[in-house]
């Protein structure tokens, strides 16, 4: 349908915790397709549905080629070893800082028919699993730094040219 708006830090739905899907309708499918076309822009490897203003559970991935999405995600499994990543977001333009995620994730959901589906992986798939699930309960990965990359994380955001203009 269409590649939507990214909603910047400061926009409060980005601080919502989303609301579950409760129609596999024309609706959400709509949705799903937004979701997936503003995901396919190149250096993107997930999108979020408050991102895009909507306060709903949903995001779609974009990893190694491997474009999809989830409605309604939980996490249900991280484990391995916990590493520091460099971690960006579309919603936090030109900032990048060190996050604690975890090496493996995997998420249960649905897809837009409402059938169960399960996404599982490691290294960046691992990340953005756990950065997306992060938005649907309005947190972004700034809340996950460890107190002084936080600091200085916040530092830069303040100084940011956008950040003036929100």
């Amino acid at each position: 349908m269409a590649v939507r708006d990214i909603r910047r830090f400061g926009d409060p739905v980005l601080k919502t915790i989303c609301t579950s899907i409760r129609a596999f309708d024309s609706a959400t499918a709509a949705l799903v397709t937004d979701l997936i076309d503003t995901t396919k822009l190149p250096g993107r490897a997930g999108v979020a549905a408050p991102q895009i203003g909507v306060d709903l559970r949903a995001f779609s991935y974009n990893v190694d080629g491997v474009v999809g999405y989830v409605l309604n995600p939980t996490l249900v499994e991280t484990s391995g070893e916990r590493l520091l990543l460099d971690e960006g977001c579309l919603s936090v333009p030109g900032l990048w800082h060190k996050t604690p995620r975890y090496d493996f994730a995997r998420v249960t959901g649905f897809d837009k028919e409402g059938k169960p589906i399960e996404i599982a992986g490691r290294g960046l798939l691992a990340q953005a699993l756990q950065h997306e699930c992060d938005h649907l309960d309005g947190l972004l990965y700034l809340d996950r730094l460890e107190p002084d990359e936080r600091r200085e994380a916040m530092k830069q955001l303040r100084a940011q040219d956008w950040f003036l203009n929100h």
